[in-house]
C-alpha cells in the first residue's frame, strides 16, 4: 500500500484527540492564550457542561487581521520567538490548540487590538471563513459550539453534562490559583458559579486571598506557610496541617512555573513529606508553586502540558519532601479551627436531653506513683469535692488552678473524663486532650529520635535469603545496595533474575515479607527515583511500638502526669495529630462555651 499525505482536517483530528479529548481541556487551551495575550480579566461561559457552547471573553492584546488568520494554522504561535524549546516563557507555544479544535467543533473568533479595528472569522468543517469586521471589545473573544459534532465517535465518550462542568471548574480553579492578579468567571447554563475579583495590587496578599476563595477560609486557618530554596529552585505555597485531611487528592494544586500541572512525581513527593502523620486512606490539603529555571524543566512532555521533566528529579523532590517534613517539625502546638467547628455543630444540634448515672462526678481516691516520661501502670488523683453528692467513675477535678500553667499554649490540666479525656483551660478557653493518642505521637518521635542517634540495627541471616525478581527490578534495587545497607538492609547480586539478602533492619526481622518488600522498593524506584518502602516500613513498626508502649485509654492520671503530658506535647513536633493522622486534641475558646449557653 503506497504512503501518502494526509490532508490538513484529518491531521487537525488527530491533534485535537491528544490536545482536546473534553471540554474541559479545551477551555484550558483557550484560557492559557488568554493569559498569554495579558488578560487581567477572563470569562467563561458554558452550556451543558461545554458540550453544547463554550465562550472565553478576556481583555488581553488581542490579534491583528493577519494573525486571526495565521492563529488557525497548525504550528502557528508567536510564543517561541527564540525558537528555543528550553527557554520556554508562555503557557502555549506548540500552535496546536485553535486548529485542533476548530477540526472538530464550530469555531468563532472576534479580537481586537487596542486603539485598532475589530475583526471575526468562523470555522466550519474545517473550512475557514472570509475575515470581516467585528463589534468586539479590546480583547479576544473565542465561541467553541457543537464540540466533537464532526467525530461522534469521541462524542459518545464524553461523560455526562455534570460531570464535564466539574471538569471544567476544577480546571479554571487551578488556573486562577497560579494568576491571582487575573479576575476569573465561570458561568454555567445562565448561573454563574464563582467570581474570583482581583482585591489587591499585592501579589502576596492577592494569592492569600485567592487561596481563600477556591480552597475555604478553613485551609488558610489550619494551613502552614512553606517557603524553600535548593539549588536555584524555589518552593513557595501553603500546606494544610495533617489534622486538616480529606478523602480524595483533588484538592492538591501543584504548580511549576506559572503552569498547573497533575506530575506523579510531584504528588509521591508531597505524600513522601506527610508520609508518618497521615492514615494511608486520607490525603492532605495542599497549594504548592515551583519556580525553576526554565533550562532545568522540560514542560514538553505531553500535547496537554499537564506533565514535565526535571533535569535534576532528585533535587525537586527532596526540596518537597524536606519542605513539608520541616514546616511541619516547625508547627506550633494550635488546633484546628475546622475540627472545633465541627464540634460546636455537634454540640448545638438537638440532643435528647437525659441523665445517666455515668455523668455524676467520682470521690476522692489515693494518687498513684507520678509521671516522669513514661506513665505509670496504675495511675489516678482527683480532687475531692465538698459536696455530699454521689459520684460516677467518669469525671476527676484536679486541685486549685496554677495561673503559671495555664499561659502555656495547652494550659493547665482540670479534670480527666472517662479514663481517656483531659480537660485543661487555658487563657482563652479549655483543650481537650485524648491521651492515648498524644501519648502515642510523644513515645514516636521519641523512638525515631533514638534511630537517628544510634542508627539501625541489622540482623544477618545464617544463610542468605533468595527472592527472585525482574532482572530490570534487581539492577534497580542493586545500584541502590549501599543506601540500602545504611537503614540495614544488605543486598547482593544473585545470577541474572534474582537477590541475595543477607540481613534485614532488625525493626523488620520477621515482620514483612522479604519479596513483597523488594518489590515495593524496585516499584518506588521506576516510579520515583527513589525507594522510601523502606523508611515507611521501619516508620510502621516504630509507629506500632509506639503505640503498644503508649499510655492506655482507661488509665487514670494524675495531676502532675496530666500537666507534664500537655508540657511534652508543646515540646514535641507534630504533636496534633497521632501516627495516623487524628487528633490529640480539640479547642474550645471562652467565646464557643459562652455561645452555647447564650451569653453572646
Amino acid at each position: 500500500m503506497p504512503i501518502r499525505h494526509l490532508p490538513d482536517h484529518l491531521v487537525n483530528q488527530i491533534a485535537a484527540g491528544e490536545v482536546v479529548e473534553r471540554p474541559a481541556a479545551a477551555v484550558k487551551e483557550l484560557v492559557e492564550n488568554s493569559i498569554d495575550a495579558g488578560a487581567t480579566r477572563i470569562e467563561v461561559d458554558l452550556s451543558d457542561g461545554g458540550k453544547d457552547l463554550m465562550i472565553v471573553r478576556d481583555n488581553g492584546c488581542g490579534m491583528g487581521r493577519e494573525d486571526l488568520i495565521a492563529s488557525l494554522d497548525r504550528h502557528a504561535t508567536s510564543k517561541l520567538p527564540d525558537d528555543d524549546l528550553w527557554a520556554i516563557h508562555y503557557l502555549g507555544f506548540r500552535g496546536e490548540a485553535l486548529p485542533s479544535i476548530a477540526s472538530v467543533s464550530r469555531l468563532k473568533i472576534s479580537t481586537r487590538v487596542r486603539g485598532s479595528d475589530a475583526f471575526e472569522i468562523e470555522v466550519v468543517d474545517g473550512v475557514k471563513s472570509s475575515v470581516r469586521p467585528s463589534s468586539q471589545m479590546e480583547g479576544t473573544s473565542v465561541e467553541v459550539r457543537d464540540l466533537f459534532y464532526s467525530t461522534p465517535a469521541r462524542l459518545k465518550f464524553l461523560k455526562t453534562s455534570a460531570t464535564e462542568y466539574a471538569a471544567v471548574k476544577e480546571m479554571l480553579q487551578r488556573l486562577a490559583m497560579v494568576n491571582p492578579l487575573v479576575a476569573f468567571r465561570l458561568t454555567h447554563n445562565g448561573f454563574v458559579s464563582f467570581h474570583y475579583p482581583v482585591l489587591t495590587d499585592d501579589a502576596f496578599a492577592q494569592t492569600e486571598a485567592r487561596m481563600r476563595d477556591i480552597m475555604g477560609a478553613d485551609f488558610i486557618g489550619n494551613s502552614l506557610i512553606l517557603d524553600a530554596e535548593r539549588g536555584g529552585v524555589r518552593l513557595t505555597g501553603r500546606i494544610a496541617r495533617p489534622t486538616h485531611n480529606v478523602g480524595t487528592a483533588v484538592k492538591q494544586f501543584l504548580f511549576v512555573n506559572g503552569r498547573a500541572v497533575r506530575d506523579k512525581q510531584l504528588l509521591g513527593a508531597v505524600r513522601a513529606g506527610f508520609m508518618d502523620v497521615l492514615a494511608k486512606d486520607r490525603y492532605p490539603v495542599v497549594a504548592l508553586f515551583l519556580d525553576v529555571p526554565a533550562e532545568q524543566v522540560d514542560v514538553n512532555v505531553h500535547p496537554a502540558k499537564a506533565e514535565v521533566r526535571f533535569q535534576d528529579a532528585a533535587l525537586i523532590r527532596g526540596l518537597i519532601v524536606s519542605g513539608i517534613r520541616h514546616a511541619l517539625h516547625a508547627q506550633d502546638v494550635k488546633p484546628v479551627t475546622s475540627l472545633t467547628d465541627h464540634l460546636m455543630k455537634r454540640m448545638e444540634s438537638p440532643v435528647q436531653n437525659s441523665f445517666s448515672p455515668r455523668a455524676y462526678l467520682t470521690p476522692y481516691s489515693s494518687p498513684s506513683p507520678s509521671y516522669s516520661g513514661v506513665l505509670a501502670e496504675h495511675v489516678y488523683n482527683a480532687y475531692a469535692p465538698q459536696s455530699s453528692m454521689e459520684f460516677a467513675p467518669s469525671a476527676r477535678f484536679d486541685a486549685p488552678l496554677e495561673e503559671e500553667v495555664v499561659s502555656h499554649p495547652l494550659g493547665s490540666a482540670r479534670a480527666q473524663i472517662h479514663e481517656n479525656y483531659i480537660i485543661a483551660q487555658t487563657e482563652t478557653g479549655m483543650v481537650i486532650v485524648d491521651q492515648h493518642a498524644a501519648h502515642e505521637r510523644l513515645t514516636y518521635e521519641r523512638f525515631k529520635s533514638q534511630v537517628a542517634e544510634n542508627g539501625i540495627e541489622s540482623q544477618a541471616f545464617l544463610t542468605p535469603e533468595i527472592v527472585s525478581m525482574d532482572d530490570t527490578d534487581c539492577a534497580r534495587l542493586l545500584e541502590q545496595s549501599e543506601l540500602f545497607s545504611k537503614s540495614g538492609l544488605e543486598i547482593e547480586a544473585f545470577g541474572a533474575g534474582a537477590v541475595a539478602v543477607r540481613a534485614v533492619p532488625a525493626l523488620l526481622a520477621g515482620r514483612v515479607s522479604l519479596p513483597e518488600l523488594l518489590q515495593s522498593l524496585a516499584d518506588d524506584l521506576r516510579d520515583h527515583d527513589k525507594a522510601t518502602g523502606l523508611e515507611e516500613k521501619l516508620n510502621e513498626v516504630l509507629s506500632t511500638m509506639a503505640c503498644h508502649g503508649s499510655v492506655r485509654s482507661g488509665r487514670r492520671l494524675t495531676v502532675p502526669e496530666m500537666n507534664a503530658l500537655l508540657r511534652d506535647m508543646e515540646q514535641t513536633p507534630m504533636s496534633g495529630q497521632c501516627n495516623h493522622g487524628r487528633p490529640t486534641f480539640v479547642a474550645l475558646s471562652l467565646a464557643d462555651i459562652e455561645k452555647l449557653f447564650g451569653r453572646t
